[in-house]
Formats: C-alpha cells, sequence, structure tokens
C-alpha cells in the first residue's frame, strides 16, 4: 500500500514600500533576507508597494524616481523576475477593490489599535493637540490595504520583521471576518517573523533616511568610502586597546565579514588598532560584497524601456489570478451579474 502526499507550495509575499532609495540597512535587513527566500519549492511575490508611499509622500516626482530606484536595486542584488513574480502594486487594480471589500468588514476598534496611529494619536495628545491632528485616512486604514495586498493572491507566507507582526494578524483577522460572513474564500497568510537587524548608521543610531544616517550601497566606491569616514567614534588614540561590543565600526564589520576575519579584528581592537585603519578594512568588506549589486545598478539604469517591460510582463502574470478571486468575491457580497 503506497500513500502519496501532496505538499503544497509556499507562496511568499514581499511587499517593497517605494520611498526613497535602499540603503546598505534596506539592504541586510530586507533585500538580502528575503532574496534568501526564493527556492524551487516555494513560489515567490515580489511587489513595489507604490500606493502606500503617497501616505506620507506628496512629491509626484519623489514617487517615480524612487519607483525607479527600488526596482533597480531588487533587480541588482539578485531579484530575478524569471523566477518570481515581480509587479507593481498600481498596475493590479483589483487590490484596491478589494481594499474597499475589506474596508466593509474591518472592525475600526480593530484599526484604532494599530501602532503607526496609536503612536501618532498619542504625540498629538502629549502635545495638546487634536487626536487626529495631520493623520489621514490612507494612513489609518494602511493595515487594511496592506492585507489586501496579501490576501490578493492568496499568500501563504509573509516575511516580516517584529515590528510588521501586527499587520500580519489584522491581516489574518480581517480575512477571517470576511470569510466567517461570507465564504471561505481568503487564505489565512502566516508571518514568517525574520530576526531583526538593527543596523547602525554613521552617527550610532539605527540607520534611517529620517535621521539622515545613512550609507548608500548603489552609488560609487568614493561616495561610499567617504560615507564611511564619516562614521563616528571616540577619541582613543593608535596603540590605546579598543572595546568592539560598543563600536558602530565594529558592528557594521560584522555584517559583512568572514567569522576569521572578524575574529581577527577583535584582536586587533584589543591591541589597538587605528580607527582609519578600520574604517579601510571595512569598506573593503562591504565593497567587495556589494560591487557586483553596483556594477548591475549601473548597467540596469542605461536601460530605460527595462522597468516598463518588466512592469507590463509582471502585471500579465499575475492579474488574471488577482481577477478571478475578485470575480468569486462580487459574487459572495452580491455583486455580480443578474441571472
Amino acid at each position: 500500500m503506497f500513500i502519496i502526499v501532496f505538499q503544497m507550495k509556499k507562496r511568499i509575499l514581499t511587499g517593497i514600500t517605494t520611498t526613497g532609495t535602499p540603503h546598505i540597512g534596506n539592504y541586510l535587513g530586507a533585500i538580502k533576507p528575503a532574496l534568501e527566500l526564493v527556492a524551487p519549492d516555494n513560489e515567490s511575490y515580489f511587489f513595489l508597494a507604490d500606493y502606500h508611499a503617497l501616505i506620507k509622500q506628496t512629491d509626484s516626482s519623489e514617487i517615480e524616481t524612487s519607483v525607479k530606484n527600488v526596482a533597480l536595486a531588487w533587480l541588482s542584488s539578485g531579484l530575478d523576475p524569471k523566477k518570481s513574480h515581480f509587479y507593481r502594486q498600481s498596475d493590479i487594480p483589483e487590490v484596491h477593490e478589494l481594499t474597499w471589500i475589506l474596508n466593509c468588514s474591518a472592525a475600526k476598534g480593530l484599526l484604532n489599535r494599530a501602532h503607526a496611529y496609536k503612536s501618532l494619536v498619542a504625540e498629538n495628545s502629549q502635545a495638546g493637540d487634536d487626536d487626529d491632528r495631520a493623520i489621514n485616512m490612507g494612513l489609518f486604514s494602511y493595515p487594511v490595504l496592506m492585507a489586501a495586498d496579501i490576501l490578493i493572491f492568496n499568500a501563504t507566507h509573509v516575511p516580516v520583521g517584529p515590528d510588521q507582526a501586527q499587520h500580519m494578524e489584522m491581516a489574518r483577522d480581517i480575512a477571517g471576518k470576511f470569510n466567517h460572513t461570507y465564504s471561505n474564500l481568503l487564505t489565512l497568510p502566516e508571518a514568517l517573523i525574520q530576526n531583526e537587524i538593527s543596523v547602525p548608521g554613521i552617527d550610532g543610531r539605527k540607520m534611517s533616511k529620517s535621521y539622515k544616517n545613512i550609507i548608500p550601497f548603489l552609488c560609487s566606491e568614493k561616495v561610499l568610502q567617504k560615507s564611511i569616514a564619516k562614521i563616528i567614534t571616540n577619541s582613543l588614540e593608535p596603540g590605546e586597546p579598543k572595546d568592539h561590543k560598543s563600536c558602530t565600526l565594529f558592528q557594521l564589520y560584522s555584517f559583512f565579514a568572514t567569522n576569521e576575519q572578524i575574529v581577527n579584528m577583535k584582536q586587533s581592537y584589543s591591541d589597538g588598532i587605528a580607527w582609519g585603519d578600520v574604517k579601510k578594512d571595512l569598506f573593503s568588506v562591504i565593497n567587495d560584497e556589494i560591487m557586483p549589486i553596483r556594477e548591475k545598478y549601473f548597467e540596469l539604469q542605461n536601460k530605460p524601456d527595462l522597468l516598463n517591460d518588466l512592469f507590463s510582463d509582471g502585471a500579465k502574470k499575475v492579474r488574471p489570478q488577482a481577477q478571478e478571486l475578485v470575480g468569486k468575491l462580487r459574487e459572495a457580497v452580491g455583486i455580480s451579474k443578474i441571472v
């Protein structure tokens, strides 16, 4: 007697917010680990969340530039559209139809508890302002759009950091409410919680565009070198032992160096290595890893039609799936052809 077990492929979906140009922190914390999940046994979906960018960005030229730079960053880092589904959120209008359907199922009390919304309300309250001052509906209903992004393709797994775990729980709650009310049409996704990587910037704080402390990785060697040279250190002189545990340079070095290099660098700290020499070694290990990414990025920049072609192909691949699901949802809620 033979028992045949069919194991359904994981459908892993990653959303990429199109704000600014990715930096070293984005590369280490999001791009690299997401691409490592691509495997023959999985279906991988990567999308550019350009409508999400409208929540905070009102400069249309900035959004257009960011879409281009973010897409090229992922492609240069190894995203292969032939092995994955790569598309732009704005090319899938069914996402926004699903968002409205889910809005009509999502409880306002659930959205009231979203961390981003609660944080801004608390700031307004402390400042003596109206609780909802400068808070738009896009920010408030952001979790519903995120849920639609995930549910539209029945994703089974979504890699997120700990700070996004709540949004995954909300997506499951919203989908569960719809399924209970109408029909069991929406897949409840599972979160793949990734270890949070806190990558320090040039001032020691977490690398962030809002802090203006980033180290770019889609730049020339000269710009990279200058950025590393700006990393703040203490005043210890060459020859004086240094503590690697609390050092920004060492933390960054450990993300790119081999185990052997890390051991040797620890010894160099104890021996009193000069900060200038640490920065040279840091530049060397970072540059070794990102050099092929940089070269690919500059190469792709010279292909102006590339992204439009990829976005068009991506939409053609995935949109029929979205249309099929939305068709079923319309029937479930009573919005369909009159028989």
